[in-house]
């Protein structure tokens, strides 16, 4: 099942026109069927441009910056994933990629007396539905307390959700 997006008669006809006619369409239209509408959490984080992640907030306090994972369209079988599936793991998910660390985040010794447990660039695990959740120009952002990494992983495809 896909998303569908109702616009009205003018809309899809100067759609279709800027299409046949190979012209640059108009700005919503484009943010609507064209690359505008693509979601950037599909992208893999670090693989973002320094400006964009520079952008993100900077979490305060003991607090730690993520980007969930979003799984992939395919499974490695071939079989394709409903946008509605894949946003509902998207919201459950439990595996994120680290963007920053707030400036207290693992300093409590008692606390943490081995350390950080996890660094900038690192792929972990999290509890589900953990994190304060919002966006920042289409990509889903969440903002959670450093005690509620529970693993780091090498890579967020090894884990099945359950």
């Amino acid at each position: 099942m896909t998303n569908k997006l109702f616009v009205p008669d003018h809309v899809a006809k100067a759609a279709r026109k800027a299409i046949k006619e190979n012209a640059e369409m108009p700005k919503p239209i484009e943010n609507a069927f064209g690359k505008g509408a693509e979601n950037k959490n599909e992208d893999d984080p670090s693989q973002m441009e320094t400006s964009a992640l520079e952008r993100l907030p900077q979490p305060t306090g003991y607090r730690v910056l993520i980007i969930p994972y979003y799984p992939s369209a395919q499974t490695k079988g071939g079989l394709y994933v409903p946008d509605q599936v894949r946003e509902r793991e998207a919201f459950a998910t439990v595996a994120a990629y680290v963007v920053k660390l707030g400036p207290d985040a693992y300093k409590d010794p008692q606390k943490f007396p081995n350390g950080p447990w996890c660094n900038e660039k690192d792929w972990v695990l999290i509890g589900r539905y953990a994190g304060n959740r919002f966006k920042v120009e289409g990509l889903e952002v969440r903002i959670i307390n450093d005690d509620n990494i529970i693993a780091t992983i090498l890579d967020p495809k090894d884990i099945s959700y359950v």
